[in-house]
């Protein structure tokens, strides 16, 4: 998720956590008895068949695992997560669709230390950003596989850099062939949330993502309303174009409220996404998706010091438009948190996260999205029982 997301994180007592979460995958952070009462558990059907709120594994497990791999996909279900973020889709230069939160993969790939890819370092200007590094639609997927994935912030989250070069980069396909896996092993359906990266970027150079995600998705016979892939892009008019290619459960992810989607900015279209959350522009998006990914800062905004102030209307008028709201991002780490719920100043110890999680669930969201899925289940499970 999200290029507009706040970008780093953390982990002193992360061991702690962790290890009680898998002793407890199976049963408490499993939550069956309390995600039923919350709005249903695991079996098949539509969205209405999700826990609420619904914990979403952002890119995986990412607080404990370098994000967009297997491996990380892995853990989020391990620990219990309802859906799993696997995939940021983005193009390879031969058209296949790999799992990375940006296509610059300078930060998240060992690409850097490769003296046979420093003549694919370039500049450019992705969503009107000049940004310098290795871009995946200048490799093919063999050259990518070449590549291990690596820890995207390592400042904050020095633990996972363990975990540097165990993995690859995973393709659409590889990730749609481990969901039915997974499926099948824990005899429940496995939810994923792939994100459209960068869609008008990469249509203006011949490489459109829609048409190629709903082939994937055809394929795959995971193009229907009720399949168990939600598809989400920050572009509206993205969202669009999937909306009259599958059936799949639709979202418009929605960034800070003075922003314009890059869509609009390359077709003139002058609304903000102050103007996507009035009740108006709720009930247009209404009309072609199922939700909204809002930043939690459209839910509650915060004051000069960061702290939380009073939480906007836009739960209850997305809900009056029909529309589902997953807001993003919770992570553990004191950087990330509303200052009120910071404790110290190391960017990689973990805040007061539960409390920062009874602010947003009380506001009646539907679900969220987490780099710590254990930490997300054990608060919704006190949500429940409050």
């Amino acid at each position: 998720m999200g290029t507009q997301d706040n970008e780093q994180t953390a982990t002193t007592g992360r061991r702690t956590l962790l290890g009680a979460a898998v002793l407890g995958a199976g049963g408490v952070l499993g939550l069956s008895g309390q995600a039923e009462a919350a709005g249903g558990g695991h079996g098949g059907g539509g969205l209405e068949s999700l826990p609420k709120p619904t914990i979403i594994g952002h890119r995986g497990a990412s607080g404990y695992r370098p994000e967009h791999t297997l491996g990380s996909y892995q853990l989020a279900l391990d620990l219990g997560a309802d859906i799993v973020e696997a995939g940021d889709l983005v193009p390879t230069r031969d058209g296949h669709l790999v799992c990375r939160h940006e296509p610059e993969i300078g930060g998240t790939t060992d690409v850097a230390s490769r003296p046979e890819f420093a003549g694919r370092r370039k500049t450019k200007s992705l969503d009107g950003v000049a940004t310098t590094g290795w871009f995946t639609e200048d490799f093919t997927l063999a050259e990518l596989k070449t590549l291990r994935a690596t820890e995207r912030i390592p400042a904050n989250r020095p633990h996972n850099t363990l975990y540097d070069g165990r993995w690859a980069i995973p393709t659409f396909e590889e990730v749609l062939a481990w969901q039915d896996e997974q499926t099948r092993r824990r005899g429940r359906q496995v939810w994923i949330y792939p994100e459209l990266k960068h869609p008008t970027y990469f249509r203006e150079q011949g490489l459109g993502l829609e048409e190629r995600v709903a082939k994937v998705l055809r394929r795959h016979g995971k193009d229907r309303r009720d399949s168990p892939v939600i598809l989400q892009s920050f572009e509206p008019t993205s969202v669009q174009r999937m909306d009259k290619l599958v059936g799949n459960p639709l979202v418009v992810l929605l960034s800070g409220a003075a922003t314009r989607p890059w869509d609009f900015e390359r077709t003139g279209d002058p609304r903000t996404v102050a103007d996507l959350v009035t009740p108006a522009g709720l009930r247009e998006i209404a009309s072609y998706a199922q939700g909204i990914g809002p930043t939690l800062d459209l839910v509650i905004p915060k004051d000069a010091a960061g702290r939380l102030t009073t939480p906007t209307t836009l739960v209850r008028d997305a809900h009056r438009a029909g529309l589902l709201l997953h807001p993003y991002t919770m992570r553990n780490e004191n950087p990330f948190l509303p200052a009120e719920f910071r404790k110290g100043t190391d960017p990689d110890a973990y805040g007061d996260v539960f409390g920062a999680y009874r602010a947003y669930f009380a506001t009646g969201i539907d679900g969220v999205f987490t780099d710590n899925p254990d930490t997300g289940l054990l608060a919704r499970q006190d949500f429940v029982n409050r």
